[in-house]
């Protein structure tokens, strides 16, 4: 059973090859903002995590993501770990 911070660390592993500017990733960074990720990339992620993890994010989901943390959230509740 994986929880919150487990969830985190993976998706905190998942971003560091696409984290060109090695930019410190906390809860609050931002896929736009922080990462400067365009929504192609964003997308491209999403599906990545989404494969690692074995759930569906749905487009309304993806839409209120801007952060590290609300991703790991959104899986969390996904998963039921909550």
């Amino acid at each position: 059973m994986t929880d919150r911070t487990q969830i985190f660390d993976t998706i905190k592993a998942q971003i560091e090859p696409f984290n060109k500017k090695g930019v410190a990733l906390t809860e609050a960074t931002t896929f736009q903002g922080d990462l400067e990720w365009d929504s192609l990339t964003v997308m491209d992620f999403v599906a990545a995590i989404e494969d690692e993890f074995e759930i569906i994010i749905t487009m309304n989901m993806q839409a209120e993501i801007e952060t590290i943390g609300q991703l790991a959230d959104a899986v969390a509740k996904l998963k039921g770990e909550s």
